[in-house]
């Protein structure tokens, strides 16, 4: 069973199509990129995956349950990453793990038990009581990665995980991305323009534009078919008619 299958999938807002009649499977434990420029439609198929926005038509499906026949069942098999901060800077690390454990009906011995191993993956247990106003912007978003797993999804999403972080903040969230692949066996669903990162991260990509399929495979794969020599840049351009953007230097 794939971990993700859409179906001619649609999506509409008045007279703009956000996403265009798309089909595409992720397989399980995997990372899969769905890349673009800005406008491209990711950040509305990602609500549409996890069922903070409903299709015009078309289905999907997400760890074996229809995105709006099931939503409650995709919920409860799902971890999402908002672009958006989630995670309150008034609270400790440990109090935002606390209020998402409490939402995800964790309670008991459990409860306490998943929240030092969430900190600990995302190497936050030494801060887990300092107030999340003090961390940097890495490490909240280490922290939403670690709010995310509190309830052991099988499918995680990350929308732009490393929007604005500088170089050093960006590698340890591919860390622990990596780390969570490979630990868990989670199938890891992520938005980026940065081809940097979908090279480092993604077994799998997708190219969306104007709301489009634009292309699906293996970088590598697609990459060689394109041009001998080369990469996912080059790729962008070719299928958007503008270059990606660029992260700050690494």
């Amino acid at each position: 069973m794939n971990a993700i299958d859409v179906s001619h999938l649609r999506k509409r807002f008045g007279a703009v199509t956000a996403v265009d009649d798309v089909s595409f499977t992720v397989p399980q434990g995997i990372v899969f990129g769905l890349l673009g420029p800005n406008g491209a439609g990711k950040s509305t198929m990602i609500k549409i995956l996890t069922t903070l926005a409903q299709p015009t038509s078309g289905s999907a499906q997400v760890a074996g349950f229809d995105v709006r026949r099931n939503a409650l069942e995709v919920r409860r098999r799902i971890g999402y990453v908002p672009q958006q901060q989630s995670a309150d800077p008034d609270l400790s690390g440990y109090e935002n793990l606390l209020v998402f454990a409490r939402l995800y009906g964790i309670g008991g011995a459990q409860q306490r038990q998943r929240i030092l191993e969430a900190l600990e993956l995302m190497d936050l247990g030494d801060a887990r009581h300092r107030l999340v106003r003090h961390y940097s912007g890495g490490m909240i978003r280490r922290l939403e990665i670690a709010q995310s797993m509190l309830n052991d999804p099988e499918v995680l999403f990350m929308d732009e995980p490393t929007l604005g972080l500088d170089p050093l903040a960006r590698h340890m969230v591919w860390d622990r991305v990596a780390k969570l692949r490979r630990t868990y066996e989670t199938t890891i669903f992520l938005t980026t323009h940065y081809m940097d990162e979908a090279e480092t991260l993604c077994d799998i990509v997708a190219f969306l534009h104007q709301g489009c399929l634009k292309a699906y495979g293996k970088p590598a794969e697609l990459t060689a078919q394109y041009r001998p020599g080369a990469d996912l840049d080059d790729l962008f351009i070719a299928l958007t008619g503008r270059p990606a953007a660029k992260s700050v230097a690494s």
